[in-house]
């Protein structure tokens, strides 16, 4: 069946939601202008806060958990328009440029109306500019565990991030010697505990620095980090960017009032 319409967008609001299967039948860019996503493929899990977007194939399943509200904008493109992505889920870091395309783009949100000669150029070049920052994606991603104690364990570890956690608990919580569940660990996450407690704080101070009235210093506190200053460089490690770069990178997303 010949799509009618080469591309168009959908911008909706979305209240918060748990872990759903999703699949699209066009390439999908999804990204939030405000809130923060969590998405699921090929065994890694990404964070979407707005200073990133996401490239989805059609046809390719994903997972999709909604922490909270979310303000999503998206392009549709036709699998005849664009070249197919790489993978079936590329995370990219938004440009200047790339968001006031995604943005523009929201005028054409009918997907059975044909595309007049202005809104085809700017989707084309919306895609031209996807395209060209897929190149270099984000590898900011937490490998998926592929056992039901490690799984146990990272919903414990997330849960008290913000208290300390104690891998000794931890291991006991899920009826595993401790030098088990850290072969465990290193086996199905590449790295140790600690390493994933550190991702975990980071990308959770993500999502919550994707809402407009969380200080940098109630987002470090919140995950746990009662020193600034190792908040600010485990941030920069994990992320590419410091706190205030992020924010900065952010700023002006913002939800619509209700």
């Amino acid at each position: 069946m010949v799509e009618a319409a080469e591309a168009y967008s959908v911008s909706r609001l979305f209240p918060p939601a748990d872990r759903a299967e999703l699949c699209f039948d066009r390439h999908y860019l999804l990204y939030c202008t405000a809130g923060t996503m969590r998405l699921e493929a090929e065994g890694k899990v990404w964070s979407l806060p707005p200073s990133r977007a996401a490239i989805i194939e059609a046809g390719r399943s994903i997972h999709v958990t909604l922490p909270q509200t979310v303000m999503a904008c998206s392009a549709l493109f036709a699998r005849t328009f664009i070249p197919a992505p790489a993978e079936a889920l590329t995370v990219i870091n938004v440009t200047p440029l790339a968001r006031e395309l995604i943005l523009a783009c929201r005028v054409w949100t009918d997907a059975d109306k044909p595309l007049d000669p202005y809104a085809r150029q700017l989707f084309a070049t919306l895609a031209a500019v996807v395209s060209q920052l897929a190149a270099t994606p984000s590898h900011a991603a937490m490998p998926l565990p592929r056992s039901s104690s490690v799984a146990a364990a990272m919903r414990l570890t997330e849960q008290r991030m913000a208290e300390a956690p104690d891998f000794a608990s931890i291991a006991r919580d899920v009826a595993m010697t401790e030098r088990s569940l850290a072969r465990r660990f290193s086996d199905e996450m590449g790295m140790t505990w600690r390493q994933t407690l550190r991702r975990l704080r980071i990308i959770r101070a993500m999502e919550l620095l994707g809402v407009n009235d969380v200080t940098i210093t109630e987002a470090a506190y919140s995950v746990g980090y009662a020193s600034l200053s190792a908040f600010n460089a485990a941030f920069l490690e994990i992320n590419g960017q410091t706190p205030t770069a992020f924010r900065l990178s952010i700023q002006g997303a913002s939800l619509p009032n209700p």
